[in-house]
C-alpha cells in the first residue's frame, strides 16, 4: 500500500452540502425573514446581527448535531458559504454574540416560534398523515433530559432517577412532526401546567390540519381536567388510567362473569378484554361544572403459572385500563395506545441523534429557547427525510416509512460538496462516488418548486 500525500488547497470543498436544503425549507416558511423583520432594536450599531440570522445560524448547527455555542467556529473558514446555504442576510454571529443574544431573548419569542413551526410544515407542501381510521394522532409525553453534575437553573431530580430537566413534547402525524414543546424543571410533576399545554397544542394542531385529532397520553396525565379539555374541544383521546386505589383482584372479580373476550395464550395465563363506563366530572373554561360517562377499556392478565412453569399461589393479576372516546373496538384501542410508544424513538432522535440532551446554557429561559429551535431543526430534518423516501434513486435497500434524524444528518446534511461561482451562478458540485447525490438533487428540486 502506497502512502498518501496530504495537501492543503484553496478549493471550496465543504462537508455540509445538505444545509442548502435547510436554507430552502426555512426560506419557504419565511422563518429567518420573519424574525429579522420583527427585530426592532435600534440601540445597536450597523454591525448589529438581527435575530433571524441568529436563529438561522443556530438551526444550522443543530442540524449537524452540534448544539454547543462554540461549534459556530466551524463556520469561520468559509462564512460566505454558510450565509448562502442557510439564507443568512447579514453575517454569521460569533460564539459570544450567540450566547449574549440567546440570553437576551430567552423565552420571549415562544409564541412566534410555535407559529413559524406550523408554517414550516404547511408552506413546504406537507401535512401530517392520518391513521387508517381517518384521525391524525397527536402523542404527548414527558421525556427527562439528563443534565447531571451541572448547576444549571431548573436542574433537579427527575422521575428517572437522574438530575436534569423534564420537558413535555407533542408530536403529530404518523411521521412524528413535533408540534409543541415545553422545558420544565426535573422535579415538576407531569400534570403540572399540562392543561395549558394541551389547549395550546390543540390550537396549533388545528392550524396544521382540519382532520379529527386523536390524542394519546400515558397514566402520568390521567386527570379528569384533561378529559374535559378534549371533550370541550371535540377531540378524541386514549389515556392510560392510573388505577390508584382500585385493586387488581377487584377488577378481575368484576369482569370474570361478564367478559366475552377471554383468551388463553398459554397454559396458566388468561387475558380478559372488554369495556365498562365510569363517571368523569370537570369544569369548562367558563367555570361550569360538567360530567359525563366515559368508556373505560380494560385488559386483565391472570397468571396461575409463570413462563418458567412455576405455579403461582395466589395467582398474579395485572390490570391495564384506558379512558377512550373513539368508539374503536376494544383491541383496536389497546393497539392504538401501544403505538403511542413509538414517540420514544422521536425523543431519542432529539436527545441522541441531534445531541440536545445536555442543554448548553446555565439559564433556564435560554435553554427553553434552545429546545424550541431544536424543534424547528428536528422538523426540517424530518421533512428532508420524508421527501427522500419518494426519490426514485433512493439508495436504501429496505422499505421504510420514516428516516431517523441520524440517517438524514449523516447521509444528506453532511454531504460533501465543491462550491464554485461561474457565470453569475453558484454551483454545488457533488462527487460521483456519493450514492446519495441523486437523492439530494431530487429533494432540492422538490422544495425549490413548491
Amino acid at each position: 500500500m502506497k502512502p498518501f500525500r496530504i495537501e492543503f488547497t484553496n478549493e471550496r470543498i465543504l462537508p455540509t452540502g445538505g444545509l442548502t436544503l435547510a436554507g430552502l425549507i426555512m426560506k419557504n416558511a419565511e422563518l429567518i425573514q420573519h424574525f429579522n423583520r420583527t427585530d426592532h432594536q435600534q440601540k445597536h450599531s450597523q454591525k448589529y446581527i438581527k435575530l433571524g440570522d441568529i436563529f438561522g445560524t443556530y438551526i444550522g448547527m443543530l442540524m449537524q448535531g452540534k448544539p454547543e455555542f462554540d461549534a459556530v467556529h466551524e463556520m469561520d473558514d468559509d462564512p460566505d458559504y454558510y450565509k448562502l446555504a442557510l439564507g443568512i442576510e447579514k453575517a454569521i454571529p460569533s460564539e459570544a454574540t450567540l450566547r449574549q443574544r440567546f440570553d437576551e431573548t430567552g423565552d420571549s419569542r415562544r409564541e412566534a416560534i410555535l407559529l413559524k413551526n406550523v408554517d414550516l410544515i404547511r408552506k413546504n407542501g406537507t401535512a401530517p398523515s392520518r391513521l387508517p381510521e381517518g384521525m391524525v394522532n397527536v402523542d404527548i409525553d414527558v421525556s427527562p433530559m439528563d443534565n447531571s453534575k451541572s448547576k444549571k437553573e431548573g436542574v433537579s431530580r427527575t422521575y428517572k432517577g437522574c438530575d436534569g430537566y423534564a420537558p413535555m413534547m407533542a408530536y403529530i402525524g404518523r411521521e412524528g412532526y413535533q408540534v409543541n414543546c415545553e422545558l420544565r424543571p426535573g422535579k415538576q410533576h407531569s400534570q403540572a401546567h399540562t392543561p395549558e399545554f394541551l389547549r395550546e397544542t390543540i390550537a396549533l394542531c388545528r392550524r396544521m390540519t382540519s382532520d379529527p385529532l386523536l390524542f394519546r397520553l400515558d397514566s402520568g396525565n390521567d386527570a379528569q381536567e384533561n378529559i374535559g379539555i378534549f371533550l370541550d374541544a371535540g377531540c378524541y383521546f386514549i389515556i392510560k388510567r392510573n388505577l390508584r386505589k382500585e385493586g387488581a383482584e377487584k377488577w378481575l372479580e368484576s369482569v370474570r362473569d361478564v367478559c366475552t373476550d377471554i383468551t388463553t395464550p398459554r397454559e396458566g395465563k388468561t387475558v380478559y378484554r372488554g369495556q365498562t363506563y365510569k363517571q368523569v366530572s370537570w369544569r369548562d373554561a367558563d367555570g361550569n361544572q360538567k360530567s359525563k360517562m366515559i368508556r373505560v377499556i380494560y385488559e386483565i392478565t391472570e397468571r396461575t403459572i409463570d413462563k418458567y412453569g412455576q405455579h403461582l399461589l395466589p395467582a398474579s393479576v395485572e390490570v391495564d385500563t384506558w379512558w377512550d372516546n373513539t368508539g374503536f373496538p376494544d383491541r383496536k384501542v389497546i393497539e392504538q395506545y401501544h403505538n403511542h410508544g413509538e414517540m420514544e424513538q422521536y425523543h431519542s432522535e432529539i436527545k441522541s441523534d441531534m445531541n440536545v440532551e445536555r442543554l448548553p446554557s446555565g439559564k433556564f429561559a435560554t435553554n427553553q429557547l434552545i429546545l424550541e429551535l431544536a424543534m424547528l431543526a428536528y422538523n426540517i430534518l424530518r421533512l428532508i427525510g420524508q421527501e427522500s423516501l419518494g426519490s426514485k434513486s433512493n439508495p436504501s435497500r429496505h422499505k421504510v416509512c420514516r428516516r431517523r434524524a441520524k440517517t438524514v444528518i449523516q447521509n444528506i446534511i453532511m454531504l460533501p460538496c465543491h462550491v464554485t461561482e461561474h457565470a453569475r451562478q453558484i454551483i454545488l458540485g457533488l462527487g460521483r462516488s456519493n450514492v446519495w447525490r441523486q437523492t439530494f438533487s431530487d429533494i432540492y428540486t422538490a422544495f425549490a418548486y413548491i
